[in-house]
């Protein structure tokens, strides 16, 4: 049996009005999720905060404390409202500044003369924080204590994304199997909730769709534990086969 304090856990916090505002659709954490899970990583949280800065610290702050890592994207563009890398060293208490090493970075793709006032400003980097690889647009993101810093434009952060992985410790991948009830939720939903409380270390869940008019059932357990989830997959299939024919009489 695997001990579920021994798996990591992480949060993300999504930075950005545009978010909140409808403007634009969050793409990241789907991609943030399933890398985790790949990881053994459990994301226990998911976030979204305006562009202040009181929001995100505290936001941060919480998170941090409460999980192994966390995540962060958005505000971290050169505009006068990219305010994320500001709040973070808040968080942490310790100055911010131009960092030469993201100057060096950012000089792969621009002449210095480019090196405007405002691009400068993806270069200012929390004391102490370690770089994150950019190789789309070059501007870094950053990591600082448990916390990866990373942008908001989705092919960005998927880039960052795999510099991040590389330094994160995951732990016993989650397993998940997925059983199709072929009836709608109502009719399982008693013998699959007995079925939990006896094996709570299972998770099972339920996920009703519409397929020609009628409605489906699509149920999935996870687990870390192959043989304990191979156990109460047969037990599930079995229960599903007896409703099936109790429904055909």
């Amino acid at each position: 049996m695997v001990n579920n304090t021994d798996i990591p856990t992480a949060a993300i916090l999504v930075i950005g009005d545009e978010i909140l505002s409808g403007r634009t659709k969050d793409k990241n954490v789907g991609f943030i999720a399933d890398r985790l899970t790949e990881l053994g990583i459990d994301l226990k949280e998911v976030r979204i905060i305006s562009d202040e800065q009181p929001a995100i610290v505290s936001g941060l702050n919480a998170l941090r404390a409460a999980y192994t890592y966390v995540f962060t994207t958005g505000g971290i563009g050169p505009t006068h409202d990219d305010i994320t890398a500001d709040s973070v060293a808040a968080a942490f208490g310790v100055t911010i500044d131009i960092d030469q090493r993201a100057v060096d970075v950012m000089l792969e793709r621009y002449e210095k003369a480019d090196l405007t006032e405002s691009r400068l400003r993806m270069a200012r980097i929390p004391a102490g924080a370690e770089l994150i690889a950019n190789p789309v647009s070059k501007a870094p993101g950053f990591q600082i204590g448990n916390v990866f810093v990373m942008a908001g434009v989705p092919n960005i952060m998927q880039a960052m994304m795999d510099d991040v992985s590389t330094r994160l410790k995951g732990g016993q991948k989650m397993l998940s199997l997925a059983i199709e009830a072929g009836m709608g939720e109502g009719m399982v939903a008693k013998p699959l909730a007995e079925l939990q409380l006896e094996y709570p270390d299972v998770s099972l869940g339920s996920y009703p769709y519409m397929r020609d008019g009628k409605f489906q059932t699509s149920l999935v357990l996870r687990c870390r534990d192959e043989e304990r989830l191979n156990l109460v997959a047969e037990k599930l299939a079995d229960i599903v086969t007896e409703l099936q024919k109790s429904n055909a009489d």
